[in-house]
């Protein structure tokens, strides 16, 4: 893995820890009654859609597990349709979405650090 991967996947961790801390224990209810708080949360599924799209194509074939193109079109979703984005699709991404791609890339950055 390329060392610029590496550092784009730890700037996605960072930006799924900013999610995952905001959103807190907030119920869907609550994410959907709160202005600043969809707005702030979709800015950051736009951030780590964004990072995503500069992991290169090596490092995404070696691990296939992870959904590349559905983080990167997540990111086109929110930032061109936000109109028509469903808050609560951004809801359940934040709260299961962003746990499965945290582990992952977690472990990815172990493996290629040892």
């Amino acid at each position: 893995m390329q060392h610029r991967d590496q550092i784009v996947i730890q700037k996605v961790l960072s930006e799924i820890e900013i999610g995952l801390e905001m959103l807190g224990e907030a119920s869907l209810e609550e994410f959907l009654e709160d202005e600043k708080l969809k707005r702030a949360v979709g800015m950051t599924v736009i951030n780590i859609g964004e990072l995503i799209k500069n992991v290169t194509e090596e490092t995404r074939s070696t691990y296939p597990k992870i959904p590349w193109k559905a983080v990167a079109g997540m990111r086109d979703i929110a930032a061109h349709k936000y109109q028509t984005l469903r808050m609560e699709d951004v809801y359940n991404t934040v709260k299961t979405d962003f746990v499965f791609l945290q582990e992952e890339l977690k472990e990815i950055l172990e493996k290629e650090t040892e």
